[in-house]
């Protein structure tokens, strides 16, 4: 006869047992506020023209709310990034942006 191991009356184990296989992320999760900078950059384009693309007027508001999180998130960067606040400044996608926006599209169209 083999000897059982007894288990104290508070010890469990778990069993994962796989379903189905895992999903695949289609589009990376972006807030909508930076999707709606991604699908409004085109090319090489200053602030002011990004925020009226986006619809909002209020600088500090866009910057706070839109532009740097994209910018954070490595989807946009600045063309003069050493000079933040120079009046020449314009934003781009970065690639990962511009795959991001391609895998948004490919979801939503």
């Amino acid at each position: 006869m083999k000897a059982r191991s007894k288990l104290h009356p508070f010890e469990m184990f778990t069993v994962t047992v796989p379903i189905a296989p895992a999903a695949r992320q289609v589009a990376p999760q972006v807030a909508p506020q930076v999707e709606k900078v991604l699908r409004a950059v085109q090319g090489e384009m200053p602030r002011g023209e990004l925020m009226a693309r986006v619809g909002i007027k209020d600088r500090m508001h866009f910057v706070r709310e839109y532009l740097s999180p994209a910018i954070e998130a490595g989807l946009v960067e600045m063309t003069i990034p050493n000079k933040p606040n120079s009046r020449l400044q314009k934003y781009r996608l970065t690639d990962k942006g511009r795959e991001a926006l391609r895998l948004m599209r490919e979801v939503t169209g």
